[in-house]
């Protein structure tokens, strides 16, 4: 039997977390954070004033708006996930592919968890056939489905679900009286924001819609976990808001008082703030433009990807030339190209996926990190940041072992 995880690679204590940036902290947020490191007291469970009014004004300004008695923080999305999935209860609905943090924290719960396929043009939204499909059977075999997790901005996908998708996944889910819980972390990182319309969950359905966004996606650096949530303005959201704090106070799942301090500052998008944010983006998406433009040229697959650090691929066109190497499933896949390249590189398996599909997220975090702060530093302010020697070694090198790829696809290819 092919094995299904490496050695020592167990589902729940290896995980890929989220895609870094590969850059130095922000000079700013570093001085808030150690103004704020002498301080004795804790932060509140679930967000102390400051947070959450900061949380408020966020939202607020993106359309959305929220009183602080409707808003939660977090040490991370994670946390949140499960203390939502807590106090939800019942069984729960993921995209395949999906965030790879989503599903552990149901399964640690004993929670099972069904994975439903997404449309062709997009990741991170349900097929809204396949989800009623998969309803009704996990309801017919005595199943209580009850959450819908789903992300506009998808990891690991790097797609963004076009509007009229979203409202078909989302009319489906209300349909059959689900919960969402809409995954906004990648929401501030847009390659075009001019060209692409995001639209939240919680704007087409707002009594049923809780919003989660991890900081590490456009404000903090992975290493300062803090999350913001917010609830529905219904007696349901009043319920399960009472309820995650609940979870989260039995958990002791408090945001670090200096890391909340940091995140108030973030969330406020001082210009400081604001201006490194859409450095980054800009920064991600030549870099993934790049690695896509490499990924297809060896013969792969990829949807052009339009948010985040990230892009996923599937390299099932080169199966032949893989099995060569000894790849036949997605462990194999991660093993492989983790030492050709010297980055991670997970596997689709890691995301929900078959593991005999040959899928894999590359981040594009990773190809900006060699060398020191100021290095890496340049990246966001050289005209040609593809250019600079650490990042054009870091492509060269993907070049080389697609391109390598490739060649070997055509040798096995039977002739004409």
């Amino acid at each position: 039997m092919r094995r299904t995880e490496a050695e020592d690679h167990g589902p729940v204590r290896y995980g890929p977390p989220l895609p870094s940036d590969g850059l130095p902290v922000l000079p700013e947020l570093v001085s808030v954070l150690a103004g704020a490191a002498g301080r004795a007291d804790g932060e509140p469970v679930g967000g102390g004033p400051a947070l959450l009014d900061a949380a408020r004004g966020y939202w607020e300004r993106r359309g959305t708006p929220a009183e602080p008695g409707r808003l939660v923080a977090g040490p991370g999305a994670p946390a949140l996930l499960l203390a939502l999935t807590a106090a939800l209860g019942g069984d729960v609905l993921v995209p395949r592919p999906c965030a790879a943090w989503w599903a552990p924290y149901a399964r640690l719960l004993g929670r099972p968890v069904f994975h439903v396929a997404t449309p062709a043009e997009c990741g991170g939204v349900p097929d809204p056939y396949a989800l009623l499909e998969t309803v009704r059977r996990v309801r017919a075999e005595g199943g209580d489905p009850r959450l819908l997790v789903l992300s506009v901005a998808d990891d690991p996908t790097a797609t963004v679900a076009p509007p009229e998708v979203l409202h078909e996944a989302v009319e489906a889910a209300a349909g059959e009286g689900l919960h969402l819980v809409s995954d906004e972390t990648w929401r501030d990182t847009l390659h075009a924001p001019h060209d692409t319309v995001l639209v939240s969950p919680a704007e087409m359905l707002p009594e049923q819609v809780t919003v989660v966004s991890d900081l590490a996606g456009a404000l903090l650096p992975p290493g300062w976990p803090a999350a913001v949530a917010r609830f529905p303005a219904s007696a349901t959201g009043d319920d399960l808001h009472a309820r995650v704090l609940d979870v989260l106070t039995a958990l002791g799942a408090s945001v670090a008082a200096p890391v909340a301090a940091a995140a108030a500052y973030a969330l406020g998008e001082p210009e400081p703030v604001t201006a490194r944010v859409a450095a980054a983006v800009r920064l991600h998406a030549r870099v993934a433009d790049a690695v896509h433009a490499v990924v297809v040229g060896a013969g792969g697959l990829a949807l052009p990807p339009r948010a985040g650090r990230h892009l996923y691929v599937d390299l099932g066109p080169l199966r032949t030339a893989l099995a060569a190497h000894g790849v036949g499933d997605a462990q194999d896949l991660e093993d492989f190209l983790s030492a050709r390249l010297g980055i991670p590189a997970p596997g689709g398996h890691r995301f929900g996926d078959e593991l005999g599909a040959l899928r894999v997220r590359l981040s594009t975090g990773t190809l900006l990190a060699a060398g020191t702060d100021a290095r890496r530093a340049d990246c966001l302010t050289s005209p040609a940041p593809l250019e600079l020697p650490h990042v054009q070694h870091a492509l060269m090198l993907l070049r080389s072992v697609f391109d390598d790829l490739r060649d070997d696809a055509q040798r096995w290819e039977p002739p004409r």
